[in-house]
């Protein structure tokens, strides 16, 4: 018997917050990526996400991201040096700080994320437009209250329980 038959699908309205939160968000990531090569920018995949999310990389050292990615800092640099040979950012020291580097967007990357907020803008009319404003912004307010509630600095990832700020 293989797993599926032994656990059949869970019901929808049987779903805990974990899927409620993370489908709904790998489904407008995939969106974006989708759009983003449809619109020209060719070599997105859905692993560099990790790096074109809020808050923008750019500016931002490598570490830091990594560090909101929760990933260590060699796949986060393996992600950065795709994303480099794709034309999208470049690294470069970082003045007076050693071996420092900082993340800059390219051009081209400066365009993609553009291009990557219209999609979320889209995305955020349609959601309204199937919720209806009044739900959809009522969404939006419980998931700001949510964000700002200790409930997002009760994180595993995190050693001494601190809500990750970004930088």
């Amino acid at each position: 018997m293989s797993f599926l038959q032994e656990n059949p699908p869970v019901k929808t309205r049987d779903m805990l917050i974990g899927a409620l939160l993370r489908v709904p968000a790998q489904a407008i990531q995939r969106r974006i990526i989708k759009e983003l090569n449809a619109a020209g920018f060719e070599g997105l995949s859905l692993p560099h996400m990790a790096v074109l999310r809020f808050p923008s990389p750019d500016g931002a050292r490598p570490g830091v991201l990594a560090e909101r990615a929760e990933m260590s800092k060699q796949a986060m640099n393996r992600l950065l040096g795709s994303l480099e040979d794709l034309g999208y950012l470049v690294r470069r020291d970082a003045p007076n700080e050693g071996r420092a580097r900082v993340v800059h967007f390219t051009k081209r990357g400066h365009a993609a994320y553009a291009k990557a907020l219209e999609v979320l803008q889209d995305i955020e009319r349609e959601w309204s437009a199937e919720l209806g404003p009044r739900d959809f912004a009522q969404l939006k307010a419980l998931l700001f209250r949510v964000w700002d509630s200790p409930l997002a600095r009760q994180d595993g990832g995190s050693s001494d329980g601190q809500r990750r700020t970004y930088r």
